[in-house]
């Protein structure tokens, strides 16, 4: 308690510029936060030391650097961005520099313009946070910033005395609620056209899968927690083992890296004009309807549930197109945006009827020469045994899996744990899973299911996706995350057309390695923080999912597509972008008319006090007589200013006696306003005031009347 005393005891001694100073790099700080883990080191720890620096100095009220300093660090800084991105433009390179600038700029903070450049780079650095993230949590947090940096520039605004950070703080807050209604219907009416509505490409994120499978690969995957996709059935959900996510097919096999087979990409340019096949009632009856909500991939193939026969974006939405090709979904175009599908699939079944051409027989049948010789080996001395010799291929597949659970495979994300240290990669990957190690990710497995397959004659293939999900349980939505990426294989059967096998699914349970990342997270959590439980932490992680994912579907994902159907809705018949654009100028429009009403309402009023009413009176009951008011400026003029101003005129003889009583009505009226309260009437002074007024303007019309009749006398007397 004493600390914090003497803490708030030092920061009212502060100066105005020292606090507004510690104010404005707070501000900075909240704003380049999410940037310090992505900025190079020198850039995040050169931030963080010119900030404390400038802080310290603000505390002290000490004098700032030479300029020679800031010179000197801008010039290394540019140095270093160019030597880390090797270029000075581009958005890593902008946002380091532009960081940079900032940081600087606040050790040569001595005048209100240099508050108001920094204030304008904060700004600046606000937008940049969305080229990364566009998550609710970031939106929050900058939304906090935007009013950081409002506040601010209110203090800057206010040079005089020492207004205080909470009031600046609630006018900001103020300019804000007052600009939401137009953010609001800018937000829902104003067109988005095409590309000036996207993030760069290098700016959205990218799920792990890709086009291609190295051994490992999917292994660095299970450590990545993000989400791929969300899904969310009509019905009930299928049970988690039929939870396989189709993604890329790859076929082709250099001993190394498994690819896709080329395709033809013809149906792939332009939306396909031939209606898809119609599904059999059997797939009907079975099928199972879900919606899909899809993270940017930057691929083609759609990770769709396996057995999805029927596919579009939801409505009002018309992106991505899509193109069934076999039992893959693919776009027209990369999945650069998240994408919101509706599907159905038939769960329940594991084949597609179609015919297999002696090409692609062919292309399934091949591997490359001179590699896993040993494999090869053995498959020929497996396959030689009596019962397999004349086998089908559902034999064969069978027979593998029983040599799987025989012979104690386990599954690890580290295989290579066990080797001698300095064991160079084997170019036989097959042959060191397979015949020695034992050990593998499901990529070894599928990969080497596959090679055998072909082996022993049987078309084979591999298929990359995501197994299982986890339920959400605040909105129901079924979360899959990149840690679910998997690798499994598929067989062709003469009788029953394509068949997924996973040989994953034939090791034991006992011999399953849980990784040490997932195994010690909850015990972490439970040390790191006594009396909070990784429960607490799961619970709060799924809320902020839920929200974020909503976040995603109402506000990122709002698209033009919806922007027309929702003029449909209001009774629009064929709605365009002009009638968006139409309705936003109309909206600010309107607002420009509110606000200026409510500006003209809210203008400072001068407000008269009941003595300046009486003598605006005064002066419009003596302008008539004199002509012009007393050269007394402001207006009106005092009682005793306009005695002395009628004093001075010339007048006819019969009025000298109306002037001599006029000004002495003026002389009490200002001893009314000025003179000692013992010596006023103990009449009410407005009464009093308000009778000499009367009086005044009787003596003035009786003037008035004598100077009227003046000219007449005098031509009666001419006679």
């Amino acid at each position: 308690m004493t600390t914090s005393l003497r803490l708030l005891c030092s920061t009212a001694k502060l100066s105005r510029e020292g606090r507004d100073t510690l104010w404005l790099l707070a501000a900075l700080l909240v704003t380049v936060a999410p940037h310090l883990p992505r900025l190079p080191w020198w850039c995040a720890s050169g931030v963080v030391l010119a900030m404390a620096w400038r802080a310290q100095l603000a505390w002290r009220d000490a004098p700032l650097p030479p300029r020679w300093v800031n010179w000197l660090a801008l010039a290394a800084c540019l140095a270093l961005t160019w030597r880390t991105h090797h270029s000075l433009m581009g958005r890593e390179a902008g946002i380091t520099l532009v960081t940079v600038l900032a940081a600087l700029k606040t050790l040569e903070l001595r005048a209100r313009r240099d508050a108001l450049v920094i204030t304008c780079l904060g700004f600046f650095l606000v937008l940049t946070q969305f080229l990364y993230s566009q998550s609710i949590v970031i939106a929050a947090l900058m939304l906090l910033a935007t009013l950081a940096w409002l506040s601010s520039l209110i203090l800057a605004q206010r040079p005089i005395g020492r207004p205080s950070i909470w009031s600046a703080w609630r006018t900001a807050c103020l300019s804000m609620l007052l600009g939401l209604p137009l953010m609001v219907m800018l937000f829902l009416f104003f067109p988005r056209f095409g590309p000036m509505w996207r993030l760069p490409g290098d700016a959205g994120p990218r799920t792990g899968l890709s086009d291609d499978m190295r051994l490992g690969h999917v292994a660095e995957l299970a450590l990545d927690d993000s989400i791929a996709m969300r899904v969310r059935f009509a019905s009930a959900a299928p049970p988690p083992q039929k939870l396989y996510f189709r993604g890329p097919v790859l076929e082709q096999f250099d001993g190394q890296t498994w690819t896709q087979a080329p395709r033809d990409n013809t149906r792939m340019d332009t939306f396909p004009t031939e209606p898809e096949p119609h599904p059999n009632p059997s797939q009907l009856r079975d099928s199972v309807s879900y919606q899909a909500s899809i993270e940017p991939s930057r691929l083609r193939s759609m990770a769709l549930l396996d057995g999805t026969f029927q596919a579009s974006p939801t409505p009002p939405l018309r992106e991505p197109k899509l193109v069934r090709i076999g039992r893959n979904w693919l776009a027209t175009q990369p999945l650069s945006e998240r994408a919101q599908i509706d599907a159905k699939a038939n769960w329940m079944a594991s084949e597609e009827d179609m015919s297999l051409s002696n090409a692609d027989r062919h292309r399934l049948l091949a591997l490359p020469l001179g590699v896993n010789p040993r494999t090869m080996g053995w498959t020929r001395d497996f396959s030689a045994q009596s019962d397999l010799v004349s086998a089908s291929a559902d034999q064969k597949v069978l027979a593998v899996l029983r040599y799987i659970r025989q012979e104690n495979f386990r599954y690890t994300l580290s295989p290579d744990a066990d080797l001698p240290p300095g064991t160079p990669p084997s170019p036989h990957q097959i042959d060191r899973f397979w015949l020695d190690q034992r050990a593998g990710f499901c990529e070894h497995f599928a990969s080497a299911m596959v090679v055998v397959l072909r082996n022993m004659g049987v078309p084979a293939r591999i298929v990359t996706g995501y197994q299982g999900a986890e339920k959400n349980p605040f909105d129901d939505w079924l979360v899959v995350r990149n840690s679910d990426a998997h690798a499994w294989a598929e067989y062709w059967s003469d009788e029953r057309g394509w068949v997924r096998v996973d040989p994953t699914a034939a090791v034991a349970p006992e011999r399953i390695e849980r990784p040490r990342r997932f195994d010690t997270r909850a015990r972490n959590v439970d040390g790191a923080l006594p009396g909070l439980d990784a429960a607490y932490w799961h619970t709060a992680r799924a809320y902020l999912e839920a929200a974020n994912h909503r976040w995603n579907m109402w506000v990122q994902s709002y698209s033009r597509q919806q922007q027309l159907a929702l003029l449909e809705g209001w009774g629009v018949s064929e709605p365009d972008w002009q009638d968006l654009l139409r309705l936003s100028a109309a909206g600010l429009v309107l607002s420009s008319v509110v606000g200026g009403m409510w500006l003209w309402w809210q203008r400072p009023v001068r407000r008269q006090s009941p003595w300046q009413k009486r003598m605006w009176q005064l002066h419009k009951t003596l302008l008539p007589l004199t002509g012009e008011p007393p050269p007394q400026k402001p207006l009106p003029a005092p009682a005793l200013a306009w005695a002395r101003y009628i004093e001075g005129l010339r007048t006819d003889p019969t009025t000298q006696g109306l002037q001599r009583e006029l000004i002495a009505r003026l002389q009490e009226l200002d001893r009314l306003r000025y003179a000692p309260s013992s010596h006023r009437s103990a009449q009410p002074t407005q009464k009093a005031t308000q009778a000499e007024i009367r009086s005044i303007y009787k003596l003035v019309k009786s003037w008035q009347a004598h100077a009227n009749a003046a000219p007449s006398r005098r031509a009666d007397q001419a006679h």
